[in-house]
Protein backbone atom coordinates (compact mmCIF):
# COMPACT_ATOMS: atom_id res chain seq x y z
CA UNK A 1 0.00 0.00 0.00
CA UNK A 2 1.11 4.00 -1.00
CA UNK A 3 2.60 5.70 2.44
CA UNK A 4 -0.19 7.89 3.56
CA UNK A 5 2.63 10.52 4.12
CA UNK A 6 6.09 10.81 5.54
CA UNK A 7 5.62 9.96 8.67
CA UNK A 8 4.68 6.84 7.84
CA UNK A 9 7.73 6.13 5.59
CA UNK A 10 9.98 6.77 9.22
CA UNK A 11 8.04 4.51 10.72
CA UNK A 12 9.13 1.66 8.07
CA UNK A 13 12.80 3.00 8.39
CA UNK A 14 12.66 2.71 12.00
CA UNK A 15 11.00 -1.24 11.31
CA UNK A 16 13.37 -2.11 8.84
CA UNK A 17 16.65 -0.77 11.13
CA UNK A 18 17.60 1.84 8.60
CA UNK A 19 16.40 5.13 10.95
CA UNK A 20 18.78 6.41 13.72
CA UNK A 21 17.55 9.08 16.04
CA UNK A 22 20.22 11.57 17.13
CA UNK A 23 18.86 13.15 20.56
CA UNK A 24 21.87 15.12 21.08
CA UNK A 25 21.74 19.17 20.40
CA UNK A 26 23.18 20.05 17.08
CA UNK A 27 22.84 23.55 15.19
CA UNK A 28 21.54 23.44 11.61
CA UNK A 29 24.48 25.39 10.27
CA UNK A 30 27.19 23.16 9.24
CA UNK A 31 26.70 20.34 12.31
CA UNK A 32 23.91 18.68 10.92
CA UNK A 33 25.50 18.62 7.30
CA UNK A 34 28.92 17.52 8.93
CA UNK A 35 27.31 14.55 11.20
CA UNK A 36 25.26 13.55 7.69
CA UNK A 37 28.52 13.74 5.46
CA UNK A 38 30.17 11.48 7.42
CA UNK A 39 27.00 9.05 7.55
CA UNK A 40 26.46 8.58 4.24
CA UNK A 41 30.18 8.33 3.15
CA UNK A 42 29.59 5.08 5.33
CA UNK A 43 26.47 4.33 3.75
CA UNK A 44 24.62 4.68 6.56
CA UNK A 45 21.33 5.22 7.83
CA UNK A 46 18.70 7.98 7.82
CA UNK A 47 18.65 10.39 10.36
CA UNK A 48 16.10 12.19 12.61
CA UNK A 49 17.28 14.94 14.26
CA UNK A 50 14.70 15.25 17.00
CA UNK A 51 17.20 17.86 19.17
CA UNK A 52 17.56 20.97 16.52
CA UNK A 53 18.47 24.65 17.56
CA UNK A 54 16.20 26.38 15.93
CA UNK A 55 13.04 29.10 17.13
CA UNK A 56 10.71 26.17 15.72
CA UNK A 57 12.16 23.08 17.22
CA UNK A 58 10.93 21.26 14.48
CA UNK A 59 13.01 17.87 13.83
CA UNK A 60 14.66 17.61 10.49
CA UNK A 61 14.98 14.11 8.78
CA UNK A 62 17.85 13.26 6.30
CA UNK A 63 19.46 11.07 4.27
CA UNK A 64 16.32 9.13 3.43
CA UNK A 65 16.93 8.31 0.28
CA UNK A 66 20.43 7.27 0.91
CA UNK A 67 21.19 3.72 0.08
CA UNK A 68 19.32 1.75 -3.09
CA UNK A 69 17.58 -0.09 -0.59
CA UNK A 70 15.69 3.06 0.97
CA UNK A 71 14.84 3.96 -2.48
CA UNK A 72 13.16 0.55 -3.07
CA UNK A 73 11.44 0.96 0.19
CA UNK A 74 10.56 4.37 -0.84
CA UNK A 75 9.52 3.26 -4.44
CA UNK A 76 7.43 0.06 -2.35
CA UNK A 77 9.36 -2.36 -4.74
CA UNK A 78 11.81 -5.30 -4.88
CA UNK A 79 13.85 -4.53 -7.90
CA UNK A 80 13.87 -1.07 -9.40
CA UNK A 81 14.60 -2.79 -12.87
CA UNK A 82 11.23 -4.69 -11.99
CA UNK A 83 9.85 -1.28 -11.69
CA UNK A 84 11.39 -0.24 -14.51
CA UNK A 85 10.18 -3.05 -16.80
CA UNK A 86 6.49 -2.04 -15.37
CA UNK A 87 6.99 1.31 -16.95
CA UNK A 88 8.31 0.20 -20.28
CA UNK A 89 5.48 -2.00 -20.27
CA UNK A 90 2.95 0.31 -19.79
CA UNK A 91 4.94 2.43 -22.70
CA UNK A 92 4.01 -0.59 -25.31
CA UNK A 93 0.59 0.22 -24.67
CA UNK A 94 0.18 1.76 -28.07
CA UNK A 95 1.79 -1.04 -29.89
CA UNK A 96 -1.28 -3.94 -29.03
CA UNK A 97 -2.61 -5.02 -32.00
CA UNK A 98 -5.06 -8.09 -32.56
CA UNK A 99 -7.77 -8.72 -29.66
CA UNK A 100 -5.67 -11.30 -27.73
CA UNK A 101 -3.74 -8.30 -27.14
CA UNK A 102 -5.58 -6.01 -26.41
CA UNK A 103 -7.47 -8.20 -24.17
CA UNK A 104 -4.01 -8.52 -22.36
CA UNK A 105 -4.46 -4.48 -21.49
CA UNK A 106 -7.27 -4.34 -19.45
CA UNK A 107 -5.57 -4.55 -16.15
CA UNK A 108 -2.90 -1.79 -17.06
CA UNK A 109 -5.71 0.52 -18.54
CA UNK A 110 -7.58 -0.36 -15.59
CA UNK A 111 -5.06 0.73 -13.13
CA UNK A 112 -3.92 3.91 -15.58
CA UNK A 113 -7.54 5.12 -14.35
CA UNK A 114 -6.61 4.63 -10.72
CA UNK A 115 -3.62 7.03 -10.80
CA UNK A 116 -5.19 10.31 -11.49
CA UNK A 117 -4.57 12.75 -8.76
CA UNK A 118 -7.78 13.84 -6.39
CA UNK A 119 -8.44 17.03 -4.96
CA UNK A 120 -9.74 16.98 -1.49
CA UNK A 121 -11.00 19.97 0.66
CA UNK A 122 -9.08 19.32 4.04
CA UNK A 123 -5.39 17.91 4.12
CA UNK A 124 -3.09 18.01 7.39
CA UNK A 125 -0.55 20.25 5.08
CA UNK A 126 -2.92 23.22 6.71
CA UNK A 127 -3.95 22.20 9.71
CA UNK A 128 -1.65 25.62 11.20
CA UNK A 129 -2.38 28.48 8.71
CA UNK A 130 0.14 31.45 8.80
CA UNK A 131 -0.53 34.68 6.62
CA UNK A 132 0.97 37.97 5.91
CA UNK A 133 3.50 39.04 8.60
CA UNK A 134 3.16 35.55 10.71
CA UNK A 135 5.30 34.04 7.92
CA UNK A 136 8.68 33.86 8.94
CA UNK A 137 11.02 30.81 6.97
CA UNK A 138 13.88 32.15 9.48
CA UNK A 139 11.84 29.94 12.54
CA UNK A 140 12.30 26.92 10.60
CA UNK A 141 15.20 24.45 10.56
CA UNK A 142 16.74 25.06 7.49
CA UNK A 143 20.06 23.96 6.82
CA UNK A 144 23.29 25.98 5.98
CA UNK A 145 25.08 22.98 4.52
CA UNK A 146 28.90 24.62 3.54
CA UNK A 147 30.87 26.97 5.31
CA UNK A 148 30.92 29.86 1.62
CA UNK A 149 26.87 28.91 1.03
CA UNK A 150 25.42 31.93 0.63
CA UNK A 151 23.26 31.62 3.37
CA UNK A 152 20.82 28.64 4.94
CA UNK A 153 18.92 26.71 1.60
CA UNK A 154 15.93 24.22 1.70
CA UNK A 155 17.08 21.89 -0.68
CA UNK A 156 14.58 19.33 -0.89
CA UNK A 157 11.64 21.69 -1.79
CA UNK A 158 8.86 20.62 -4.37
CA UNK A 159 7.83 23.56 -6.58
CA UNK A 160 4.64 23.75 -8.15
CA UNK A 161 3.72 26.28 -11.16
CA UNK A 162 1.28 26.52 -13.94
CA UNK A 163 2.17 27.44 -17.48
CA UNK A 164 0.49 30.89 -17.86
CA UNK A 165 -0.20 29.95 -21.53
CA UNK A 166 -1.92 26.48 -21.75
CA UNK A 167 -2.17 26.01 -17.54
CA UNK A 168 -0.23 22.36 -17.74
CA UNK A 169 1.16 22.27 -14.56
CA UNK A 170 4.96 21.16 -13.54
CA UNK A 171 6.43 20.25 -10.21
CA UNK A 172 9.78 20.79 -10.12
CA UNK A 173 12.93 20.27 -7.38
CA UNK A 174 15.13 23.78 -7.39
CA UNK A 175 16.50 25.29 -4.15
CA UNK A 176 15.78 28.06 -2.10
CA UNK A 177 18.28 30.55 -0.31
CA UNK A 178 16.32 31.87 2.55
CA UNK A 179 17.06 35.75 2.47
CA UNK A 180 14.51 36.82 5.23
CA UNK A 181 11.56 36.04 7.26
CA UNK A 182 9.38 36.06 4.30
CA UNK A 183 11.91 35.94 0.58
CA UNK A 184 13.53 33.52 -1.14
CA UNK A 185 15.99 32.72 -4.42
CA UNK A 186 14.30 30.32 -7.00
CA UNK A 187 17.55 28.65 -8.52
CA UNK A 188 15.76 28.15 -11.32
CA UNK A 189 17.90 26.33 -14.39
CA UNK A 190 17.26 27.74 -18.21
CA UNK A 191 16.29 24.53 -19.24
CA UNK A 192 13.96 23.24 -16.30
CA UNK A 193 9.81 23.34 -16.74
CA UNK A 194 9.11 26.25 -13.84
CA UNK A 195 11.92 28.22 -15.66
CA UNK A 196 10.12 28.45 -18.60
CA UNK A 197 6.57 29.15 -16.76
CA UNK A 198 8.57 32.41 -15.87
CA UNK A 199 9.98 33.03 -19.23
CA UNK A 200 6.12 33.06 -20.06
CA UNK A 201 5.10 35.10 -16.95
CA UNK A 202 8.25 37.95 -18.26
CA UNK A 203 6.34 38.20 -21.60
CA UNK A 204 3.46 39.37 -20.74
CA UNK A 205 4.40 41.22 -17.69
CA UNK A 206 2.53 39.61 -14.88
CA UNK A 207 3.41 37.80 -11.38
CA UNK A 208 3.76 33.66 -11.38
CA UNK A 209 1.85 31.94 -8.66
CA UNK A 210 4.50 29.32 -7.00
CA UNK A 211 3.82 27.41 -4.35
CA UNK A 212 6.67 24.40 -2.48
CA UNK A 213 5.83 21.44 -0.95
CA UNK A 214 8.14 19.93 1.94
CA UNK A 215 8.63 16.73 3.18
CA UNK A 216 5.49 14.36 0.97
CA UNK A 217 5.59 10.92 0.86
CA UNK A 218 8.87 9.54 -0.70
CA UNK A 219 6.88 8.57 -4.32
CA UNK A 220 5.90 12.14 -4.68
CA UNK A 221 9.28 13.48 -3.51
CA UNK A 222 10.90 11.56 -6.28
CA UNK A 223 8.58 12.65 -8.95
CA UNK A 224 9.55 15.77 -8.46
CA UNK A 225 13.18 15.04 -9.66
CA UNK A 226 12.35 13.04 -12.38
CA UNK A 227 13.23 14.26 -15.70
CA UNK A 228 9.86 13.83 -17.33
CA UNK A 229 9.16 15.80 -20.96
CA UNK A 230 7.39 18.78 -20.15
CA UNK A 231 3.59 17.10 -20.96
CA UNK A 232 3.62 15.01 -18.33
CA UNK A 233 2.45 15.11 -14.65
CA UNK A 234 4.54 14.56 -12.06
CA UNK A 235 1.82 13.51 -9.96
CA UNK A 236 0.67 10.73 -12.20
CA UNK A 237 4.07 9.29 -11.99
CA UNK A 238 3.63 9.70 -8.45
CA UNK A 239 0.48 7.84 -8.50
CA UNK A 240 1.76 5.19 -10.90
CA UNK A 241 4.41 4.02 -8.77
CA UNK A 242 2.84 3.91 -5.52
CA UNK A 243 -0.44 2.82 -7.05
CA UNK A 244 -2.83 5.07 -5.64
CA UNK A 245 -4.02 8.66 -6.56
CA UNK A 246 -2.00 11.80 -4.92
CA UNK A 247 -4.16 13.53 -3.15
CA UNK A 248 -4.25 17.43 -3.66
CA UNK A 249 -5.59 20.46 -1.46
CA UNK A 250 -6.05 23.62 -3.07
CA UNK A 251 -3.99 26.46 -1.92
CA UNK A 252 -5.16 29.39 0.55
CA UNK A 253 -3.65 32.41 -1.20
CA UNK A 254 -3.85 30.93 -4.98
CA UNK A 255 -5.05 28.13 -7.13
CA UNK A 256 -2.23 25.49 -7.57
CA UNK A 257 -2.60 22.70 -5.48
CA UNK A 258 -0.30 20.74 -3.73
CA UNK A 259 0.38 17.66 -1.95
CA UNK A 260 -2.32 17.41 0.47
CA UNK A 261 0.05 15.05 2.99
CA UNK A 262 3.11 17.50 3.14
CA UNK A 263 4.81 18.38 6.17
CA UNK A 264 4.79 22.14 4.72
CA UNK A 265 3.31 24.27 2.08
CA UNK A 266 4.99 27.99 1.24
CA UNK A 267 2.67 29.95 -1.14
CA UNK A 268 3.23 33.12 -2.87
CA UNK A 269 4.78 34.43 -5.98
CA UNK A 270 7.33 35.71 -8.34
CA UNK A 271 7.78 38.93 -9.89
CA UNK A 272 8.68 39.52 -13.79
CA UNK A 273 12.23 40.54 -14.06
CA UNK A 274 12.80 40.81 -10.45
CA UNK A 275 16.61 39.37 -9.60
CA UNK A 276 18.63 38.98 -6.78
CA UNK A 277 22.11 37.44 -6.03
CA UNK A 278 21.46 34.08 -5.18
CA UNK A 279 24.55 31.56 -4.09
CA UNK A 280 27.37 30.34 -4.14
CA UNK A 281 25.94 26.89 -3.15
CA UNK A 282 28.18 23.69 -2.26
CA UNK A 283 26.62 21.62 -4.74
CA UNK A 284 26.00 18.04 -6.18
CA UNK A 285 29.47 18.13 -8.32
CA UNK A 286 31.07 18.59 -4.94
CA UNK A 287 32.34 22.00 -6.09
CA UNK A 288 30.65 25.57 -5.08
CA UNK A 289 28.70 26.73 -7.78
CA UNK A 290 29.08 30.42 -8.17
CA UNK A 291 26.39 32.67 -7.12
CA UNK A 292 24.20 34.66 -9.95
CA UNK A 293 21.13 36.58 -10.47
CA UNK A 294 17.83 34.60 -10.19
CA UNK A 295 14.32 35.64 -9.14
CA UNK A 296 12.45 36.53 -5.68
CA UNK A 297 10.05 33.91 -4.33
CA UNK A 298 7.95 35.94 -2.16
CA UNK A 299 6.21 33.86 0.17
CA UNK A 300 2.64 35.40 1.38
CA UNK A 301 1.51 32.33 3.30
CA UNK A 302 2.39 29.01 5.24
CA UNK A 303 0.87 25.96 6.08
CA UNK A 304 1.77 23.46 7.86
CA UNK A 305 0.70 20.02 10.18
CA UNK A 306 0.43 20.49 13.69
CA UNK A 307 3.86 18.17 14.24
CA UNK A 308 5.93 19.13 10.76
CA UNK A 309 9.11 16.98 9.82
CA UNK A 310 11.06 18.76 8.40
CA UNK A 311 12.41 17.15 5.45
CA UNK A 312 16.06 18.27 3.59
CA UNK A 313 19.10 16.97 1.86
CA UNK A 314 22.54 17.78 1.64
CA UNK A 315 25.18 17.62 -1.74
CA UNK A 316 28.30 17.86 -1.73
CA UNK A 317 31.31 15.44 -3.09
CA UNK A 318 29.99 11.69 -3.99
CA UNK A 319 28.56 9.74 -2.58
CA UNK A 320 25.87 11.64 -0.80
CA UNK A 321 22.19 11.18 -0.39
CA UNK A 322 21.80 12.20 -3.77
CA UNK A 323 23.38 9.53 -5.68
CA UNK A 324 20.78 7.02 -4.75
CA UNK A 325 18.09 9.73 -6.16
CA UNK A 326 20.07 9.87 -9.11
CA UNK A 327 20.88 5.95 -9.56
CA UNK A 328 17.19 5.33 -9.36
CA UNK A 329 16.46 7.59 -12.21
CA UNK A 330 19.31 5.89 -14.35
CA UNK A 331 17.06 2.34 -13.98
CA UNK A 332 13.69 4.14 -14.06
CA UNK A 333 14.43 6.15 -17.34
CA UNK A 334 16.30 3.33 -19.53
CA UNK A 335 13.17 2.29 -20.40
CA UNK A 336 12.25 5.49 -21.88
CA UNK A 337 15.61 5.78 -23.65
CA UNK A 338 15.08 1.99 -24.80
CA UNK A 339 11.82 2.75 -26.27
CA UNK A 340 13.52 5.45 -29.05
CA UNK A 341 16.94 3.75 -29.02
CA UNK A 342 16.09 -0.07 -29.31
CA UNK A 343 20.08 -0.97 -29.41
CA UNK A 344 20.59 0.29 -25.95
CA UNK A 345 21.50 -2.35 -23.70
CA UNK A 346 22.18 -0.41 -20.38
CA UNK A 347 23.89 2.32 -18.97
CA UNK A 348 25.84 3.45 -16.18
CA UNK A 349 25.53 7.58 -15.09
CA UNK A 350 28.62 6.77 -12.23
CA UNK A 351 27.93 8.49 -9.11
CA UNK A 352 31.48 10.75 -9.26
CA UNK A 353 30.26 11.78 -12.70
CA UNK A 354 27.66 14.04 -10.92
CA UNK A 355 25.24 12.32 -13.08
CA UNK A 356 25.79 14.43 -16.54
CA UNK A 357 29.66 14.24 -16.94
CA UNK A 358 30.13 10.70 -17.53
CA UNK A 359 27.78 8.30 -19.37
CA UNK A 360 28.69 4.51 -19.87
CA UNK A 361 26.49 2.47 -22.72
CA UNK A 362 26.43 -0.51 -24.07
CA UNK A 363 24.85 -1.63 -27.20
CA UNK A 364 23.53 -4.39 -29.33
CA UNK A 365 26.23 -3.14 -32.42
CA UNK A 366 24.45 -3.82 -35.45
CA UNK A 367 26.40 -1.57 -38.41
CA UNK A 368 29.58 0.32 -38.50
CA UNK A 369 29.63 3.41 -37.33
CA UNK A 370 26.60 2.42 -34.70
CA UNK A 371 28.22 3.65 -32.06
CA UNK A 372 28.44 7.19 -33.02
CA UNK A 373 24.81 7.05 -33.58
CA UNK A 374 23.96 6.16 -30.67
CA UNK A 375 26.03 9.10 -28.81
CA UNK A 376 24.53 11.61 -31.39
CA UNK A 377 20.88 10.69 -30.58
CA UNK A 378 21.79 10.51 -26.57
CA UNK A 379 22.81 14.12 -26.79
CA UNK A 380 19.14 14.86 -28.61
CA UNK A 381 17.54 13.16 -25.62
CA UNK A 382 15.98 15.39 -22.98
CA UNK A 383 18.43 15.63 -20.17
CA UNK A 384 21.07 13.31 -21.99
CA UNK A 385 21.87 16.43 -24.00
CA UNK A 386 23.74 18.02 -20.65
CA UNK A 387 26.22 14.38 -20.69
CA UNK A 388 29.66 15.88 -21.31
CA UNK A 389 31.81 12.40 -22.24
CA UNK A 390 29.70 9.42 -23.59
CA UNK A 391 31.26 6.33 -23.94
CA UNK A 392 29.93 3.44 -25.87
CA UNK A 393 30.64 -0.10 -25.51
CA UNK A 394 29.83 -3.88 -26.99
CA UNK A 395 26.80 -5.37 -25.33
CA UNK A 396 28.75 -8.14 -23.79
CA UNK A 397 30.18 -5.27 -21.35
CA UNK A 398 29.06 -4.87 -18.02
CA UNK A 399 28.85 -0.82 -17.73
CA UNK A 400 27.73 -1.30 -14.31
CA UNK A 401 31.56 -2.81 -12.84
CA UNK A 402 34.02 0.36 -13.72
CA UNK A 403 36.93 -2.36 -13.67
CA UNK A 404 35.78 -3.81 -17.05
CA UNK A 405 34.48 -0.30 -18.37
CA UNK A 406 38.21 0.78 -17.86
CA UNK A 407 39.76 -1.97 -19.10
CA UNK A 408 37.78 -2.26 -21.94
CA UNK A 409 38.36 0.99 -22.99
CA UNK A 410 41.65 1.05 -22.41
CA UNK A 411 42.14 -1.87 -25.16
CA UNK A 412 39.37 -0.85 -28.14
CA UNK A 413 39.77 3.02 -28.24
CA UNK A 414 42.33 4.14 -30.59
CA UNK A 415 42.03 8.19 -29.55
CA UNK A 416 42.65 9.72 -32.99
CA UNK A 417 39.88 7.36 -34.92
CA UNK A 418 37.44 6.96 -31.99
CA UNK A 419 36.95 10.08 -30.32
CA UNK A 420 34.24 12.78 -31.65
CA UNK A 421 33.89 16.16 -30.55
CA UNK A 422 31.02 17.97 -30.68
CA UNK A 423 29.31 21.28 -29.01
CA UNK A 424 26.15 21.85 -27.28
CA UNK A 425 24.23 22.45 -24.36
CA UNK A 426 25.80 22.36 -20.81
CA UNK A 427 24.83 21.70 -17.57
CA UNK A 428 24.50 25.42 -15.74
CA UNK A 429 26.91 23.84 -12.70
CA UNK A 430 29.44 22.71 -15.29
CA UNK A 431 32.21 25.32 -14.11
CA UNK A 432 34.73 23.80 -16.74
CA UNK A 433 32.55 25.02 -19.85
CA UNK A 434 34.28 27.27 -21.91
CA UNK A 435 31.40 29.48 -21.50
CA UNK A 436 27.83 29.46 -19.02
CA UNK A 437 25.50 26.56 -20.06
CA UNK A 438 27.02 26.03 -23.62
CA UNK A 439 30.47 24.11 -24.37
CA UNK A 440 32.30 21.03 -25.82
CA UNK A 441 31.03 17.39 -25.00
CA UNK A 442 32.88 14.01 -26.24
CA UNK A 443 31.97 10.81 -27.08
CA UNK A 444 33.96 7.53 -27.19
CA UNK A 445 33.82 4.29 -29.25
CA UNK A 446 34.92 1.84 -27.17
CA UNK A 447 33.39 -1.25 -29.55
CA UNK A 448 34.92 -3.97 -31.46
CA UNK A 449 35.57 -2.26 -34.97
CA UNK A 450 34.77 -3.94 -37.87
CA UNK A 451 36.78 -3.92 -41.45
CA UNK A 452 33.51 -1.56 -42.54
CA UNK A 453 34.64 1.23 -39.97
CA UNK A 454 38.29 1.15 -41.64
CA UNK A 455 40.02 -1.76 -39.83
CA UNK A 456 42.08 -3.55 -41.61
CA UNK A 457 43.56 -6.08 -38.96
CA UNK A 458 42.13 -8.92 -36.90
CA UNK A 459 40.70 -7.94 -33.72
CA UNK A 460 41.77 -10.60 -30.80
CA UNK A 461 39.36 -12.51 -29.09
CA UNK A 462 39.00 -11.74 -25.19
CA UNK A 463 40.60 -14.65 -23.25
CA UNK A 464 38.17 -17.17 -21.53
CA UNK A 465 38.73 -20.43 -20.24
CA UNK A 466 37.28 -23.60 -21.56
CA UNK A 467 34.07 -24.39 -19.92
CA UNK A 468 35.08 -27.74 -19.48
CA UNK A 469 37.71 -26.96 -17.62
CA UNK A 470 35.67 -24.46 -15.64
CA UNK A 471 32.84 -26.93 -14.44
CA UNK A 472 35.45 -29.96 -13.38
CA UNK A 473 37.47 -27.27 -11.38
CA UNK A 474 33.71 -25.73 -9.77
CA UNK A 475 33.48 -29.50 -8.82
CA UNK A 476 36.68 -29.73 -7.20
CA UNK A 477 37.18 -25.96 -5.42
CA UNK A 478 35.82 -27.22 -2.11
CA UNK A 479 38.24 -29.81 -1.42
CA UNK A 480 41.35 -27.86 -2.31
CA UNK A 481 40.59 -25.73 1.22
CA UNK A 482 40.97 -22.58 -0.66
CA UNK A 483 38.82 -18.99 -0.12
Amino acid sequence: MAYRDLNEFITVLEEKGELARITEPVDPRLEITEITDRVSKRHGPALLFENVKSPSRDPVLINAFGSLDRMKLALEVQSLDELAADILSFLEVEKAEGILEKLKLIPKVKRMGSIFPKTIKKAPCQEVIMEGNDVDLERLPVLQCWPRDGGPFITLPLVATRNPENGKRNLGMYRLQIFDKNTTGMHWHVHKGGAQHYRLAEETGVELPVSVAIGPDPAVTYAGTAPLPDDMDEFLLAGYIRKKPVELVKCITNDLLVPANAQYILEGYVNPAERRLEGPFGDHTGFYSLGDNYPLFHVTCMTRRENPIYHTTIVGPPPMEDAWLGKTTERLFLPFIRKQLSEVVDMNLPVEGAFYNLAFISIDKRYPGHARKVMHALWGMGQMMFAKMIFIFDREVNVQDLSEVLWYMGNNVAPGRDIAFTEGPMDVLDHAAERPLYGSKMGVDCTRKWPGEGFSREWPDVIRMDPQVKRKIDILWPKLGLM
